[in-house]
């Protein structure tokens, strides 16, 4: 299979080799770094959530680094229901760094130079474009 050129969809493309299912172990990350975010989930039906969450943020981190075709609003978008919830920015924009450490962790050894780079910048553009002051 011939792998992408994006450092950030290479780094999905290597964890989808290697992993069937990203949710629990991103929402595991994100509970120990940030205990307060499992009471934002209620019980029943909080799998689904969760699943659809991460596929949508998956989704606009992939627009995000590549095309900006579109699906990267989501992030503007959910910054502001976000908002609505009383979730903090900091918070908001933690999860992206969540979903990268993950896949560092998934990918060991395969976790390249170009990678953490690509995704350290990446980070900071979501920073940047998810609280503009």
């Amino acid at each position: 299979m011939k792998r992408s050129g994006n450092p950030i969809e290479r780094s999905f493309e290597l964890a989808a080799e290697c992993c069937e299912d990203l949710t629990p172990l991103v929402y595991r990350r994100l509970f120990a770094k940030h205990p307060e975010t499992q009471t934002m989930f209620r019980s029943e039906g909080s799998e689904l959530v969760k699943g659809s969450m991460l596929a949508m943020t998956i989704e606009a981190i992939l627009d995000f680094a590549g095309e900006r075709s579109g699906k990267f609003r989501m992030i503007e978008c959910e910054v502001s229901s976000h908002d609505a919830y009383g979730t903090p920015r900091d918070l908001f924009v933690s999860f992206f760094g969540v979903i990268r450490d993950t896949l560092r962790e998934v990918l060991g050894p395969e976790w390249s130079h170009d990678i953490d780079h690509a995704w350290d910048r990446l980070l900071a553009d979501i920073a940047a474009f998810a609280d503009p002051d």
